[in-house]
């Protein structure tokens, strides 16, 4: 394999067909583009340094590099500077991004969001972690402390009850 020998041409050929893919990834977990693209850039730099981890037996390429990203994405809505960051943007930048909210959000998730605030607290972070940060139920689980039974039973409670919600 190419990429396993560190060949240039390899990579570019990988950054060409995949970047557009993994930065989708990316920003399904950081809406921010700026940030997104910084962490599409640590990806590829640690797909470069990682290459020789890759067990072909065991995936796709794709879906190796797709769990980069992903894990990336999450490690920085993890960590404290992005929380920080996030506590502490200038009011313009909330206004702007206010303004530009209602073309760029589905009407649904508008109407969705609202609907989750309802919800017991319980349901509601399990909610808010699994479906609009992209947590999986074990990441969850590790996160809280609580065993991942309960999460998957409360994740299907929450939207058993979002479901009537949506209906009344």
């Amino acid at each position: 394999m190419l990429l396993k020998r560190r060949h240039q041409s390899a990579f570019e050929y990988l950054y060409d067909n995949y970047a557009g893919a993994l930065n989708t990834v990316i920003l399904s977990v950081i809406p921010d583009r700026e940030l997104a693209n910084d962490i599409l850039q640590e990806v590829f730099v640690k797909i470069w340094r990682q290459i020789d981890t890759y067990d072909e037996s065991r995936g796709r390429l794709f879906t190796w590099m797709t769990n980069i990203a992903r894990n990336a994405s999450i490690d920085m809505v993890r960590s404290k500077g992005y929380r920080y960051q996030q506590q502490n943007r200038e009011l313009t930048d909330s206004v702007y991004q206010s303004g530009e909210s209602s073309t760029q959000i589905p009407i649904e998730r508008i109407g969705l969001r609202k609907l989750v605030h309802q919800l017991k607290p319980d349901y509601k972070e399990l909610v808010e972690l699994s479906y609009f940060q992209g947590f999986t139920q074990e990441e969850i689980s590790k996160m809280l402390g609580i065993p991942l039974g309960t999460v998957k039973t409360r994740l299907r409670a929450a939207l058993i009850q979002l479901k009537q919600l949506v209906k009344s």
